[in-house]
């Protein structure tokens, strides 16, 4: 991956819809080769896919809550129906296994409290493997980059 490959993800990252002329002129190439690189870029898989940035307000998903997980136990058995479960409940909208404490560190989007509390109580304390939870609720969302995965 060179510079131009860099300047494409970027400006991609920025705007997943940004017509390839346009690219292309950003990047300082013309219009077949960007086109060429992005298409190389999504074959290696560097470029996953293109998505819309929603506002979860509008979703009826305002409630953003990070979730700390720590497993009873560390068996494989236990680990994948885990991973299973979560993979099955759309109010995670993301579930990250970490090294050290907590196990998981997950994050769940619904509309409220009273919406969080119904999901905790017979979903997640209920989910394979569950031994604590911790719940931590965002008092405000500073940054979120465009086109990151983590």
């Amino acid at each position: 991956m060179d510079a131009i490959d860099r300047a494409i993800i970027a400006q991609l990252m920025a705007d997943g819809r940004l017509p390839n002329n346009e690219l292309a002129d950003r990047v300082g190439l013309s219009p077949s080769p960007c086109l060429r690189r992005v298409r190389a870029l999504e074959a290696a898989g560097v470029i996953t896919g293109y998505h819309a940035a929603v506002d979860p307000h509008a979703l009826g998903r305002g409630l953003v809550v990070l979730v700390h997980v720590d497993m009873a136990d560390q068996r494989a058995e236990t680990i994948e129906a885990f991973e299973a479960a979560c993979l099955g409940l759309d109010e995670i909208v993301s579930c990250r296994r970490m090294f050290g404490s907590p196990d998981y560190l997950i994050q769940v989007a619904v509309p409220d409290i009273e919406a969080y509390e119904q999901f905790y109580m017979a979903e997640l304390t209920r989910m394979p493997g569950v031994a604590r939870t911790a719940s931590q609720f965002a008092m405000k969302t500073v940054k979120v980059t465009p086109g990151h995965r983590w």
